[in-house]
């Protein structure tokens, strides 16, 4: 991007309330991060009904079998990685419903390989190797709104007929043109000129963590505001499935151990047992037959 587009940006600008940070002492730097922190939230509300329409697009595909795909590059394919990696062990779902493509590859996790974010062959390449189609969803992630990479692997997308998304702190950009639905969270300048892995990335975090959350929510892989479909690989975890089963049970600690062991260490089905009277296979056809919801198996 031209130097002068680049200083067009919100994000780029210069940002009053950090003027002479350098010569600051560690309490007030550490204030006026908080500060400027605090209008995260508030530009993340004024998206909110954006946000919704997603989730919804969002549930809608996965629960057809679909997948969510996020694009993304430094910074935010970051953040898109992290959040496809934690919903299975959140909710249980399956490693390829919710992936990501980012410029660099794995490699870029932990490394710092932004050149080929300029990369538009990268991104249909990344993109296409995906197969995306009309059954899936594409988000799109970028400070900017206009990172090469991430905008030629929504293009891509959306010409394989797959719904596409844009998530982005800064209006009126190429990927908010390139996707059918627009999320737009204007953070303004960071404390620290264009460093976009602190505002906006928080901005990114908060936005990723509603759409899957939200998703996974209305397809019912939470039951109630509990994560049922936790996965019980720890001690901590153990205690934590213990507990949701006693909760909603009624059982006591003893009772819920026993239950979570009869059913294969699934706090759903333990759940459907213990709630409906049925058998482990009973309560594991049922939520096969809910698709995975657990209000509607336990209810029968």
């Amino acid at each position: 991007m031209p130097k002068a587009d680049l200083g067009q940006l919100r994000t780029e600008g210069s940002n009053a309330a950090a003027a002479e940070l350098d010569t600051k002492p560690a309490l007030e730097i550490a204030r006026i991060i908080n500060n400027e922190d605090k209008s995260v939230p508030l530009a993340v509300e004024r998206a909110l009904p954006e946000i919704a329409r997603a989730i919804d697009v969002i549930a809608e595909a996965i629960g057809k079998g679909g997948r969510l795909i996020y694009a993304g590059a430094g910074t935010s394919g970051r953040i898109a990685a992290l959040d496809a990696s934690e919903c299975p062990p959140t909710f249980n779902t399956d490693p390829k419903t919710v992936q990501f493509v980012m410029a660099g590859g794995t490699k870029a996790l932990w490394t710092a390989v932004e050149g080929n974010e300029d990369s538009t062959a990268a991104g249909h390449r990344d993109m296409a190797r995906k197969k995306p189609g009309k059954k899936d969803v594409v988000v799109g992630i970028a400070a900017s709104g206009r990172t090469p990479y991430t905008v030629a692997a929504l293009e891509y997308a959306r010409r394989r007929g797959a719904r596409t998304i844009a998530v982005t702190c800064n209006p009126e950009s190429p990927l908010e043109a390139a996707a059918e639905l627009a999320i737009v969270a204007e953070v303004g300048a960071e404390v620290v000129g264009g460093s976009t892995r602190m505002k906006a990335g928080t901005a990114q975090k908060l936005i990723l963590n509603m759409l899957t959350t939200g998703a996974m929510t209305r397809l019912g892989y939470i039951y109630d505001n509990l994560m049922v479909n936790v996965h019980l690989r720890n001690k901590k975890l153990m205690e934590r499935g213990i507990g949701i089963v006693q909760d909603l049970s009624g059982a006591d600690r003893e009772g819920a151990a026993r239950a979570l062991k009869a059913a294969g260490r699934s706090v759903p089905v333990a759940l459907i047992m213990l709630k409906s009277g049925v058998t482990r296979a009973a309560a594991e056809r049922r939520l096969k037959a809910a698709n995975g919801n657990v209000r509607r198996a336990m209810e029968g």
